[in-house]
């Protein structure tokens, strides 16, 4: 929750002294505990360790962590090690393997805190963490007041009888995750597949992470570095009470409608003592002039007590997703009186909206889309990882920056995955301001997992106390069981292979226990606590009405593009009713690569390369679809930009045809937004957050209209998608042209763009295109005008780019200053495709990149950077494909003659 949570806390605790905007006293104080933490490697951490998975770690660096050391709460081991400059950068070059020692020891946290006379006198005082990675013993004044072993719950301890007026210690001691439960199931008759990255060395061979109630990514993907962390990785306090207190504080929302909204304030009230209350409800949002409230007489009795208090909210504020209306939000607060003073208070704010997952049967099978508000929404937009390897450093900046990225690309919908982490407030506040809606997956990444009673009791109270924590937000439509779990045990090789092993009786039972997590535990909780966000048991998943794969019902992920080399024109073959995954990798651009690198790393073979490509072969298929479709790269730097004009280019075939398929298909979202370090990955936004090639093509053909050209049947149809919701007069002008820029043919017509809708506007055969004309010589240039303004362009060549004997260009660039920024000017007496502009070193932020530009065409190109005009000019870079590749006849032969 970082610095933002920090702050919230304090103004909570001030709030125990006064709350002016009430008038009154508020009886419940919290203390803030996440100051004056220390911490050590534990001085019995070698009795624990595991025979054969010794850490391998000097003895230098073994002294310097004996002794206590700040820490920093939130936070966790690895970046404590950092801070002290104990441990070199994780992230450079190949310092992860030399650090991973680290999660095979146990290590101890400790604080001290005052505690006073009058807070001692409280009737209760309570522990509470938000967050502790992951087996932890909490000791309280020596006292062992809890054993935590899920990171992704909630913990609330009853600390009155152990504390004491003056000085208190708290201290936490964390096990080993690795030998905690290596320990537990080396000697199990069968060990469940694990699919993230585990270093056979270290664990045997066996993979812990699928019984482990953790981060998955945290042990290796196929993006991410294996760091596998421990710590107090979220805020800890110490709150205090007397007679009563608001446990929580949800907005239902029975029915929401343009002229009515039916809602309920679902209080959760503890009570000390037998007593009547008073209970007032006010709400109010940035368009009311006054806050309104409602006011309730209430009995409370011993024990926890639900209260219901209907409200009805004439002519509502709704929420909508980003491109259908406006972000309206209300702040609902609930203020309980006892005794003529305020006992206790809760706030929360929350969008109101009508949510409906419709899946209706139609002649395709049926439909998968998200009905907001009775507008069926086209999602549109990429899969979310967790923001960096270590997530406690994970700003409100950045989570700002990225999902700002994401709005400004045009999307409206995120993929929070499944093998990260459930995300801070600060997050979801910001996607539920921005109108980014969010597929929210529980936090199973691919592992089949155990169906012990505990385990399935672990997992049902951290549904539970995420469901709860995150229900109030209007961003989320839909729970989601795992990623790819149900799909893996159908499909995947390792998964038939385990079968065979094991056999059908242990296979069946293996089955039994995913069905009782995902399609019984999950949902109950989804249905009790998170109504009206419906459920869902996998992502891909056909709801178990057919095969997870399918693109008859439900989601698919399709990755026979990338992962099996299939050609990109594959793409335009899946029709499904949902895509929630499919994506291309590429490297990031050069100032990136220094920040992780030396200049003798710069080859994609380098030990250095492919440790930052996680991804078995990765650099290589990247090297091979770039032989297929553009040819030879001259150089590394010409590599780097090539493959992210290929991911592009990739992607853009994908998502546009997804579009065109609406309302066959309505979700295009592509893998992957973010990173969570510096490497070679599916992002479009890598970890500094620079934009990629694909983030600018996002915004384009995530456009709320698009026209989209598309050889079918023997001639180009011009399609024209439109996400708004009016018809939309507009123009279609599509011009043939050859490559000095002449125009060969040219045809306009004003059209009625439908709403909501995909339909083709102009049909031209390609026969009579191509008349007397090569192929690679020629191509489309279609634009979609509204009120004579280009608002959607797209260039279609009829060759692969290989093929294409693109002239050399002539490109004027001059960059002057405007405005509080900077405008670029650009021009080319030749077609320049891809045109790429960099500063260098100097970081700057572009409203386009990677564009086409066409003869006699100027384009301006705003600007943004902390750099000074001299400084852009002296460093400016233009590069177009022209630059970046060896001349045809260089690379036509098979072979890699000139490796990057």
């Amino acid at each position: 929750m970082m610095k933002k949570s920090f702050c919230f806390l304090l103004l909570l605790t001030l709030a125990s002294i006064s709350l002016s905007a009430f008038g009154a006293s508020i009886q419940k104080q919290l203390i803030d505990l996440n100051r004056g933490w220390q911490f050590r490697r534990a001085p019995d951490s070698a009795l624990n360790h595991v025979a054969g998975v010794e850490p391998e770690v000097d003895s230098t660096t073994l002294q310097r962590v004996a002794d206590w050391t700040p820490a920093e709460v939130p936070g966790c081991i690895q970046t404590d090690l950092l801070r002290n400059k104990i441990i070199p950068e994780p992230f450079y070059r190949d310092n992860e393997k030399k650090l991973q020692w680290i999660g095979l020891e146990d290590w101890q946290y400790q604080t001290s805190f005052d505690v006073s006379a009058a807070t001692l006198a409280r009737k209760h005082i309570e522990l509470v963490f938000q967050g502790l990675d992951t087996y932890a013993t909490v000791y309280l004044n020596g006292q062992g007041v809890l054993r935590a072993e899920n990171m992704f719950r909630i913990w609330r301890v009853d600390a009155k009888p152990y504390l004491k007026q003056g000085s208190n210690t708290l201290q936490i001691v964390f096990r080993s995750p690795i030998n905690e439960v290596l320990r537990q199931i080396q000697g199990l008759p069968y060990h469940l597949p694990s699919i993230s990255v585990h270093d056979a060395d270290v664990e045997k061979g066996i993979g812990t992470d699928p019984y482990t109630r953790k981060a998955p990514y945290q042990y290796g993907w196929d993006w991410g570095p294996r760091f596998v962390t421990m710590g107090v990785w979220r805020p800890v306090t110490l709150e205090s009470w007397d007679d009563v207190v608001i446990r929580d504080l949800h907005i239902a929302q029975d029915e929401i409608t343009a002229d009515m909204a039916n809602i309920v304030a679902n209080l959760e009230i503890e009570a000390d003592i037998n007593t009547s209350a008073k209970l007032t409800i006010n709400y109010t949002s940035a368009e009311m002039k006054t806050a309104k409230k409602v006011e309730r007489s209430v009995t409370l009795v011993r024990g926890l007590k639900g209260v219901t208090v209907p409200i009805e909210i004439e002519k509502p504020e709704r929420w909508f997703p980003a491109g259908y209306g406006p972000q309206s939000l209300y702040e609902f607060s609930a203020t309980l009186e006892v005794r003529k003073g305020v006992a206790d208070q809760a706030k929360v704010r929350t969008g109101l909206r009508s949510l409906q997952l419709r899946r209706d049967p139609d002649h395709w099978g049926r439909s998968m889309e998200f009905v907001v508000n009775g507008i069926p929404i086209f999602g549109k937009g990429a899969d979310v990882i967790p923001f960096d390897s270590f997530p406690s450093r994970v700003t409100a900046a950045t989570y700002r920056e990225i999902l700002q990225s994401a709005r400004d690309a045009n999307m409206n919908m995120i993929r929070e995955w499944g093998g990260g982490i459930y995300e801070s407030d600060e997050f979801y506040n910001i996607c539920d301001e921005l109108g980014l809606i969010i597929w929210q997956d529980f936090m199973f990444g691919g592992d089949m997992h155990p169906g012990n009673a505990e385990f399935l009791d672990n997992v049902r109270h951290e549904a539970i106390d995420q469901v709860k924590r995150l229900r109030n937000h209007p961003s989320i439509v839909i729970w989601c069981g795992n990623n790819e779990v149900e799909t893996g045990w159908m499909h995947w090789g390792d998964r038939q292979q385990f079968k065979a092993e094991v056999g059908q009786k242990t296979a069946e039972k293996v089955w039994q226990d995913y069905m009782v997590l995902f399609n019984r535990v999950l949902p109950d909780v989804v249905v009790q606590y998170g109504q009206p966000v419906p459920y869902w048991p996998s992502s891909p998943s056909a709801n178990f009405e057919d095969d997870p794969d399918t693109q008859r019902i439900g989601d698919m992920h399709y990755w026979q593009v990338w992962h099996a080399l299939a050609p990109i024109e594959n793409y335009k073959q899946q029709v499904p009713r949902f895509m929630t995954e499919f994506g291309f990798q590429s490297f990031p651009e050069m100032s990136t690569i220094r920040s992780f690198s030396t200049p003798e790393d710069w080859d994609i073979s380098s030990a250095v390369m492919l440790s930052h490509q996680k991804n078995k072969g990765g650099n290589g298929r990247i090297y091979d679809y770039l032989l297929r479709y553009f040819g030879q790269p001259k150089d590394f730097s010409s590599f780097l930009y090539a493959s992210q004009v290929m991911q592009a280019e990739a992607i853009k075939m994908g998502a546009e045809h997804f579009r065109r398929s609406r309302p066959r298909t309505m979700g295009s979202l592509y893998w992957q937004l973010n990173d969570c370090w510096p490497v070679a990955s599916w992002a479009s936004i890598d970890y500094y957050g620079r934009w990629k090639a694909l983030q600018y093509y996002a915004r384009r053909f995530y456009n709320d209209l698009l026209v989209s050209p598309n050889e079918e049947n023997s001639a180009l149809q011009i399609y024209v998608v439109s996400d708004r919701q009016q018809t939309q007069p507009a123009q279609l002008r599509v011009r043939l042209m050859d490559l000095t820029g002449t125009v060969l043919e040219e045809k306009s017509a004003d059209i009625q763009v439908k709403p909501l809708a995909s339909d083709v506007y102009l049909s031209l055969p390609v026969t009579e295109l191509l008349a007397r004309r090569q192929r690679e010589q020629v191509f489309i240039d279609s634009q979609l005008l509204v009120g004579g303004k280009a608002v959607s362009r797209n260039l279609y060549f009829f060759a692969k780019m290989k093929e294409v004997r693109l002239p050399q260009p002539e490109i004027r660039a001059n960059v002057e200053a405007a405005g509080n920024g900077y405008r670029l000017t650009l021009q080319s007496s030749q077609i320049a495709r891809e045109v790429y502009l960099s500063f260098g070193d100097f970081d700057a932020k572009f409203s386009d990149n990677y564009f086409d530009l066409l003869p006699g065409e100027s384009v301006q190109i705003e600007v943004t950077s902390k750099a000074s005009l001299d400084q852009l000019r002296q460093a400016m870079k233009v590069v177009s494909l022209y630059d970046a590749f060896l001349p045809p006849m260089d690379h036509d032969v098979p072979g890699r003659t000139a490796t990057p």
